[in-house]
């Protein structure tokens, strides 16, 4: 997969990008990364990307002509990838980012992130992007973050980016629910010990156990999850025995 930064901040990667599963899948060139300064891409002699807003108010806006040349200096030079690319811009008025979210750009063979920054953009950049995306309801100071987000989340979903095939299957949100508790050595720290079915070589026994302690985390901690998941009648049982005794344990 391509990905294109358009960025007055290309300098802001180079750490979180510089290591762990990310640079793995850099150097293995399954993840191929570009940086554009869009500042390049000024007309005036000051390289200024941004105004003050007509109408007055507070802060600066990004002008529309140098994110423009920079998006379409990418997108022309990158044709090999127009029938299948993806432009997004970091924007907090886009809906949030979500694992089926990360799974779905994931088949793209290009993705473009206008990462933009000061008070915001030009009403008139929106166009350059197919949509926008927003990593939660609070405010940043600029897209560069959120971006490093969504390709952290999205290269994880790139077949030969995770050592162990089955990891990213394992993850949280990956099938709409929290991960189960996870254990290793020693199995007795400070008295708390290991569940014994971990210990079992049951891979059956184990498998449900993980998947009871999904549902069970994901009801304690997040249970908004399990509203929008459709759950095996199993599932429902396993549930409504478990809300039983915390209701019993409840009682005066």
């Amino acid at each position: 997969m391509r990905i294109d930064m358009i960025t007055i901040f290309p300098e802001m990667f180079s750490g979180p990008f510089g290591d762990s599963i990310t640079k793995r899948a850099i150097d293995s060139g399954i993840l191929d990364i570009h940086y554009t300064n869009f500042r390049d891409f000024s007309f005036d002699k000051h390289k200024h990307v941004d105004d003050s807003p007509f109408g007055g108010g507070a802060g600066m806006v990004l002008k529309p002509e140098p994110m423009t040349r920079a998006v379409r200096d990418v997108l022309e030079r990158t044709k090999e990838y127009e029938a299948n690319r993806r432009v997004l811009i970091m924007d907090p008025s886009g809906p949030t980012f979500t694992q089926d979210k990360a799974r779905e750009l994931a088949r793209y063979d290009q993705l473009v992130f206008i990462c933009g920054h000061y008070e915001g953009f030009d009403a008139r950049i929106y166009a350059l992007a197919d949509e926008a995306i927003s990593i939660g309801d609070y405010v940043l100071t600029g897209g560069e973050l959120p971006a490093m987000v969504i390709t952290d989340a999205v290269s994880r979903m790139l077949p030969g980016v995770l050592g162990d095939a089955e990891s990213a299957p394992t993850d949280s949100f990956y099938d709409g629910l929290l991960e189960f508790p996870q254990y290793t050595r020693p199995r007795d720290f400070e008295g708390r010990e290991v569940p014994e079915v971990l210990l079992s070589g049951d891979h059956a026994r184990i498998r449900q156990w993980r998947h009871e302690q999904s549902l069970l985390m994901t009801a304690k901690h997040r249970p908004d999850l399990l509203e929008k998941k459709t759950l095996s009648p199993e599932d429902r049982d396993f549930l409504a025995r478990w809300q039983a005794r915390q209701d019993e344990d409840a009682e005066p």
